[in-house]
């Protein structure tokens, strides 16, 4: 008999989430980051979900929440024209980067020294985190100026792009799109069509999976491989915004206009964090564990 998707839910910002982002994994595990229009990023035990903080600092909804790898730095980006750069460890802010517009996005280079964002006033800004005056900026491209070596252009609007790190895929979703390029050249390795439009996908780490989310409520997941749809549920009572993989490959993480960020299982019935199974065998014994317990709700 086939096991259902148990989720746990985490419960907490108040309103939509719309951005969440794992960190690498450390020698105390791995840890999850989730940007809300409420204006109040929440960092999370990765495998768990277990609150550890709340990120307070913004005036206005936070659009993009990122880690770095070793969980030592976060970075946020929001409504209120700033990003903003947090000791993951105190939760203290270290640096407010003014912008001129709304900024969406926030990335931090692989050694952590340089913070990349991007919003509404059309530029891609990097900073330099290590250098000693306040506006810390050493380049700025804009992308009607920028030398690009090759341009991929859509008959609809991008909703999301995932790059692995360890990898040579880019993930690019639009409308009812999922699309795989090559990271190095941009040519398309293959696409996979899906029954609602998507806002967000995500590749597992070691290319078996993808996982999407959409307008229609549900999450998707589909065999890399062959693209075959393996399953889909309804994750969430309202559209899915964000949807990430753990670093290690065994939960995915996804956030929702209701509000709620939830993890869920890649396979399904395995023991891990919160998750416990049991065995066939151990079903016939005379207290019987659920094959499926369903988790407490996680909150704030």
């Amino acid at each position: 008999m086939a096991m259902r998707q148990t989720p746990l839910t985490c419960s907490g910002h108040t309103r939509p989430v719309v951005d969440v982002a794992f960190s690498g994994i450390t020698p105390f595990g791995y840890f999850l980051i989730s940007a809300c229009k409420d204006g109040k990023p929440m960092l999370r035990q990765g495998d768990t979900g277990d609150w550890i903080g709340t990120f307070l600092g913004h005036k206005g909804a936070v659009w993009g929440a990122t880690l770095n790898t070793d969980a030592t730095k976060a970075a946020t980006a929001a409504a209120d024209f700033t990003a903003k750069v947090w000791d993951a460890v105190s939760g203290a802010e270290v640096l407010t980067l003014a912008h001129k517009h709304i900024v969406k996005s926030v990335n931090f280079t692989k050694d952590s020294n340089c913070l990349l964002t991007g919003g509404n006033d059309k530029l891609i800004r990097i900073y330099d985190l290590n250098a000693p005056d306040e506006d810390r900026s050493v380049r700025l491209w804009d992308r009607n100026t920028l030398e690009a070596v090759k341009t991929l252009s859509f008959d609809t609007s991008v909703s999301n792009m995932e790059y692995l790190a360890d990898g040579d895929v880019v993930l690019i979703t639009y409308g009812k799109t999922i699309a795989f390029y090559n990271a190095h050249s941009l040519d398309l390795i293959k696409t996979v069509d899906t029954p609602a439009n998507i806002h967000s996908a995500s590749l597992h780490p070691e290319k078996e999976f993808v996982v999407a989310g959409g307008d229609d409520f549900k999450i998707y997941k589909y065999d890399y491989g062959t693209m075959e749809e393996l399953e889909s549920y309804k994750g969430h009572f309202g559209p899915v915004h964000c949807v990430r993989f753990s670093p290690d490959g065994e939960l995915y993480a996804s956030g929702s206009e209701d509000g709620t960020l939830r993890l869920w299982q890649t396979a399904v019935g395995k023991t891990y964090g919160l998750w416990k199974c049991v065995l066939p065998e151990d079903l016939v014994s005379e207290n019987p564990e659920p094959l499926y317990p369903v988790p407490a709700e996680i909150k704030a």
